[in-house]
């Protein structure tokens, strides 16, 4: 037997509930086998075993049983098997003893091939006897008959077989569910009803084919395998639909469920632990240097260590749990009943442990280490969100005090709710327009000439006034408000060029982007509609990504920064030289410049003998990849001459202006053209 959510077989100790349970059904499933089989008779038995009827019967269930009907809720291999029309048709021709007989031979055949263990196989024969047993009563119940010959129910017993067809679908489910709720230590009532309407739905299909089964059976035999034709159909329809679903809710990489999965799973956890007044824990991870690892042996070699840390954390759970990966080298664990933080930390304790002794790839020893934040609801949040966010809290305590496990305190969460009063306010300030946009002039090294301005964002904030972005932005990252957000900046920016094209001046603004705008499907049709409203064609904007930004999700952003190339917007790599991104990493992308950080910048002029050496390399490497490379953070003439010397066609920084107004932008331009 398989719990249906899960892939690993149940395998209980001698002595548990499960094991008793799992005997008792066995042993009664065997029993009654036994005893059909005696009605039948060994003389009977062998004068089948010469008819072409049980050798092609057993054929059809054991493929049937290889090839189960999967639901959305039930993980590929699982499900309602294809055999079930042919095993129930036999029941209705024959009765239980040969239904029962082909059926647990075709399982013991179909388990063994699948590799399934012993314990698994006589349970699953036992689970389908008893549940034929019970459908094969009702039938003799409603409908008993002393003819030996088959029996093919007309039109007006269709009532009967739907109500065995009913006996048989609920007998199955409760002994599988029982033994599911016992393997996962959950109440009966939260598995019961889990995926009720479609699997009730798929085992009615395959019920109601049963009828047709028996009557083509009757007549010959053969044209019972012209059945695999429908059924093949249905069961590769239904594969799709449950590939679908399950490439939508987990993580390509690793395999484990994503963060939509992992936000669905938790509000029905939570839903359940409120009506049982029990907690719910969430366990937050990330691993440590793994950024180093991925900057020096590839980003193949990360993904690989991803794989092997994903397979540590599934085999490391207790059932029921749900390990997911919400992105980069960031893990969830969510406990769906814990018994308070002490037990939450044991659990935390052993992923640590699991995850400490090295993964080896390629000949290469890695040593994993993790840092976990814990929080639990409903003592330190009322919902999932606000439990991710204090999980979230926790586990960057446990990076920044080096102790590897934290749960939540709100005492090392001193702002807290003063981010979440600011996320409030900048939810209202940006549906009421109070973003505004301060634009630095770039300009030409060699001539002094304009080149563009960069839009820098400002909140109007109604009691403190203009902050800088610094104090909010970190909050858009990680909220929801990124797309509003990115949306206003655009527009505002555009527009703003708009006007300057009218007033004859004719240069490209750049507005900057984050991680989770790379992410957002939606983007380029955003960026598309800004330009088309304000009439200006796309090489009027240039959109900057930063370093971090592409090292979240490199791939996914590097697809987000094709899609956006054909439209023909200018993409610039903002901060180059902080470390996140690697110069061989950007012959992957369709950049037109890469703007190095300030940080970077100031080594031209730091007095370090390989400084200047080091930025210089950097910039003939962008070049040799068709690629500008541009200066920020250029303070003085001592800076300027220095990025001119290592080939950086422009820049910005003080030394040519601070961040103007729209007002002030005009003005400055006048008479910019020729370098001071």
């Amino acid at each position: 037997m398989k719990n249906p959510n899960s892939n690993r077989d149940i395998a209980p100790r001698p002595g548990t509930p499960l094991w008793l349970y799992m005997l008792v059904t066995t042993v009664a499933g065997a029993g009654l086998l036994v005893l059909a089989n005696r009605e039948l008779g060994p003389q009977r038995l062998l004068e089948m075993a010469g008819e072409p009827l049980p050798w092609v019967l057993l054929v059809l269930v054991v493929l049937g049983e290889l090839l189960p009907v999967s639901t959305t809720d039930q993980a590929p291999g699982n499900g309602v098997p294809t055999a079930l029309p042919f095993t129930f048709a036999l029941v209705l021709t024959h009765g239980l003893p040969l239904a029962a007989l082909l059926q647990a031979s075709a399982t013991a055949v179909a388990g063994s091939t699948r590799g399934h263990a012993p314990h698994r196989i006589a349970f699953n024969a036992a689970q389908y006897t008893l549940s034929l047993g019970v459908a094969d009563a009702v039938l003799r119940l409603i409908h008993p008959t002393s003819d030996p010959g088959p029996w093919v129910p007309t039109g007006a017993e269709l009532p009967a077989v739907a109500l065995a067809g009913a006996a048989y679908f609920a007998v199955n489910r409760i002994l599988v569910l029982c033994a599911v709720a016992m393997h996962e230590r959950v109440p009966l009532d939260q598995v019961m009803f889990t995926g009720l309407g479609q699997q009730a739905f798929v085992n009615g299909v395959m019920l109601g084919l049963a009828p047709l089964v028996a009557v083509a059976m009757v007549h010959s035999v053969f044209y019972v395998p012209l059945f695999v034709l429908p059924l093949s159909a249905l069961y590769i329809g239904a594969l799709l639909l449950v590939r679908r679903d399950h490439q939508a809710n987990h993580d390509q990489l690793t395999g484990l469920a994503n963060r939509t999965l992992l936000s669905e799973r938790a509000h029905r956890e939570i839903d359940n632990a409120e009506h049982r007044d029990t907690e719910v824990g969430l366990l937050l991870m990330d691993l440590d240097r793994f950024k180093e690892v991925n900057d020096t042996f590839g980003h193949a070699t990360g993904d690989r260590m991803l794989q092997a840390v994903a397979r540590r954390l599934t085999h490391s759970v207790r059932p029921g749990d749900l390990v997911a990966r919400l992105g980069g080298d960031e893990f969830a664990v969510l406990l769906p009943q814990v018994r308070g933080a002490a037990f939450a930390a044991e659990v935390a304790t052993r992923l640590r442990d699991a995850l400490a002794e090295p993964v080896r790839i390629d000949g290469t020893d890695f040593d994993l280490e993790a840092s976990i934040g814990i929080a639990l609801h409903p003592h330190d949040a009322p919902d999932f969100t606000l439990l991710l966010k204090r999980a979230d809290v926790a586990m960057y305590v446990a990076k920044d005090a080096r102790t590897g496990i934290e749960a939540y305190d709100p005492g090392k969460d001193r702002n807290s709710t003063a981010r979440l009063s600011m996320y409030g306010e900048l939810r209202r300030g940006i549906a009421e327009g109070a973003l505004v946009l301060h634009y630095q002039p770039r300009v030409g090294l060699k001539d002094g000439r304009p080149l563009g301005l960069e839009a820098l964002v400002r909140w109007r904030h109604p009691t403190r006034g203009l902050l800088h972005p610094e104090e909010f932005v970190p909050i858009v990252e990680k909220s929801n408000l990124s797309r509003a957000f990115t949306g206003q900046i655009l527009d505002i920016a555009l527009t703003q060029v708009a006007r300057w094209r009218e007033d004859g001046q004719d240069l490209p603004v750049a507005v900057g982007l984050g991680a989770r705008d790379l992410l957002d499907p939606t983007l380029p049709t955003t960026v598309l509609t800004a330009l088309r409203e304000n009439g200006l064609p796309a090489d009027r904007l240039v959109l900057e990504i930063g370093e971090h930004a592409l090292a979240i999700e490199p791939e996914a952003s590097g697809e987000a920064i094709t899609r956006l190339s054909q439209i023909g917007v200018g993409l610039a790599l903002e901060g180059f030289g902080t470390g996140h991104f690697t110069l061989a990493q950007l012959a992957e992308l369709p950049l037109d410049e890469v703007r190095l950080h300030e940080t970077f910048t100031a080594r031209l002029t730091d007095g370090s003998i390989d400084g200047p050496t080091l930025v210089r390399a950097a910039v003939e490497l962008v070049h040799a990849l068709g690629v500008r490379a541009a200066a920020e953070g250029l303070h003085n003439q001592e800076l300027v001459d220095a990025a001119l010397r290592v080939r950086c066609h422009g820049g910005q920084g003080s030394y040519f202006s601070r961040p103007l107004s729209a007002d002030e932008v005009l003005p400055w331009l006048e008479g910019r053209y020729v370098r001071h």
